[in-house]
């Protein structure tokens, strides 16, 4: 735990532990008061397992969470109250400390003089000098100036964002490339269906973000707050301004637990669990392990969501596994999906079926859980069949396996970049920004029609980084994006359904038929999605290595050639 005082009665931290709350409480702390939201990442514990670890250690425990970069005035209202009615001396966190300082900071503003707030939160390790501009600026942050520049500005750390900047320092090695990402962490979240059917390891898919970072790329540990487009300039938490030539988003998705009523605050126990979280998974494979009879439900809510194959696949790798063990017959499977079909593009939908079948699974269209009772172990969901009135269905559930809604970033819907859907606005052949020429995007936050995959990003990165280096040499775009996507879907432990296509549902396989046919189960498929594809998403995607991601030449400009 990393105990930054700011003054004798306030101190900021990082995001905390369960254990370091009897540390905080052993150095005499006597609040914890949280801003950070429930969710924000894979591998934090939530608020309420944090009180109640703040109960035991007898100090009081506050949740007033902040979303990522936007404190707003009301926010700092709300900071002031809960700090003068706490016990002093508080401990505040949140991601990174940042939030929690930068909530003090504007609260102590009208009766601390500035040089003295950036005083005692510099020494602290906190820049609040952003801080002092927004205030100095009349509560807007001034962008006509910036705390750095770079050629490139990438927003996210993920996938998309670390591929397309190894991407790039592989074309133009002189480029000047800020990643910005608040995550210590990088996830290969593709292995998460794996570890909840017990093949993976959950720790195989982790590494920590400083160690994929390209070489010659600046790091910059923050998280965005705001756009300012026309001034070129991204605005970060504490109110600093980074300025770009050049700019690249790719923050991903975000996944909305609380989009249902009950769900976070039984995620983890009560049977109730989802591959979607890394701590969560391996929680899948022990109630799986466990159950020897029952009902097992598995949802799918409504599209768009990232792999739109993985709540089928637990499904199935779960109905294998309760094979294997010979208890399948005495398991009822149900899976509850808010769209009309098992799977959008209908070449491999045979397949599937075929192991619908094999496992007894019932297929309940049209269903989209709306809230859950985790000690009660209910389910309930919204039924909009079509030509029908909407009516609601309880279900009991021994297991539950919850694929949650999600949406695009906050920061990011209510960015001027974002359709009115809240997706980033791109040309879908060539990622370009449709309104800002000088801004592209890729993976899960954009809104082109294509499956949201890792695999598709492997494919993205490579056109985002040519049409960039053109950009850059003063000519139009030169490579285009086909909607590429895979879904390797798991429908047995040693054989998978590799589902690969492009816009519009067509076909887009990367192997002959003889060596795999995508519409059927094959083990050679398997082969490739446990054995090969985490290296080659680590040592290759990762560091700008385009195996099978060479971009496609654009139809326009290749016509003109």
């Amino acid at each position: 735990m990393e105990l930054r005082k700011i003054t004798p009665q306030f101190t900021a931290s990082p995001q905390i532990s369960i254990e370091d709350v009897a540390v905080a409480a052993a150095n005499g702390y006597r609040a914890i008061l949280c801003n950070r939201p429930d969710g924000e990442a894979a591998d934090q514990p939530s608020f309420e397992e944090i009180e109640a670890a703040a109960k035991a250690a007898g100090i009081e425990a506050r949740y007033a969470p902040i979303q990522s970069g936007m404190v707003r005035d009301e926010d700092v209202a709300a900071f002031g109250v809960a700090l003068q009615d706490l016990p002093k001396p508080v401990l505040a966190y949140c991601r990174t400390g940042t939030r929690s300082v930068t909530l003090w900071s504007f609260n102590e503003a009208p009766t601390r003089p500035m040089a003295e707030i950036l005083a005692a939160t510099g020494a602290a390790g906190y820049d609040m000098n952003g801080v002092a501009r927004r205030i100095a600026n009349g509560g807007k942050t001034p962008t006509d100036t910036g705390d750095a520049h770079f050629d490139v500005v990438i927003v996210g750390g993920g996938a998309g964002g670390i591929s397309v900047a190894a991407s790039l320092k592989s074309r133009k090695s002189d480029l000047n490339i800020a990643v910005i990402d608040p995550a210590d962490i990088h996830y290969y979240q593709p292995g998460w269906t794996m570890v909840g059917g017990g093949i993976f390891d959950a720790q195989t898919t982790a590494r920590t973000m400083g160690s994929l970072i390209p070489k010659g790329v600046h790091w910059l540990k923050s998280a965005v707050a705001a756009f300012e487009p026309g001034n070129n300039a991204v605005i970060l938490d504490g109110c600093r301004v980074v300025k770009y030539d050049r700019l690249v988003v790719c923050p991903g998705l975000k996944l909305d637990w609380g989009g249902i009523e009950g769900l976070e605050e039984t995620l983890g126990r009560n049977g109730v669990t989802s591959n979607y979280r890394y701590d969560l998974a391996p929680y899948t494979w022990q109630l799986v392990q466990q159950m020897r009879c029952g009902r097992a439900v598995f949802t799918q809510p409504p599209m768009p969501i990232k792999c739109a194959g993985a709540p089928q696949k637990a499904m199935y790798l779960s109905g294998d596994a309760w094979f294997r063990s010979g208890v399948l017959k005495d398991i009822d499977i149900q899976f509850m999906n808010a769209g009309g079909v098992l799977f959008g593009v209908k070449d491999y939908v045979p397949a599937l079926e075929s192991y619908v079948q094999k496992y007894g699974a019932a297929l309940n269209f049209f269903h989209n859980l709306v809230s859950v009772d985790g000690p009660a172990k209910t389910a309930r969901f919204e039924v909009k069949k079509p030509d029908a009135e909407p009516e609601f269905v309880d279900m009991e559930f021994d297991m539950i396996h919850v694929c949650p809604p999600q949406t695009a970033p906050d920061f990011i819907r209510v960015s001027p970049l974002s359709d009115p859907s809240g997706w980033v606005d791109v040309d879908q052949a060539t990622l370009r920004h449709k309104s800002y020429d000088n801004i592209w995007s890729l993976g899960d936050v954009m809104n082109a029609p294509n499956a949201k995959t890792a695999a598709a990003a492997r494919k993205q990165a490579p056109t985002v980084a040519d049409n960039i280096v053109a950009d850059i040499d003063g000519r139009s775009a030169v490579a285009q994006y086909d909607g590429y996507g895979s879904c390797p879907l798991t429908v047995e432990r040693g054989k998978i359904v590799l589902a690969e296509f492009g816009y519009g549902g067509a076909l887009k396989p990367s192997f002959p038929s003889f060596l795999i046919n995508g519409t059927k189960p094959s083990r050679m498929a398997w082969f490739l999605k446990e054995r090969l594809l985490p290296p080659i998403y680590w040592k290759a995607m990762l560091r700008g290595k385009e195996w099978l991601a060479k971009p496609e030449k654009l139809k326009v400009a290749a016509d003109k050639s």
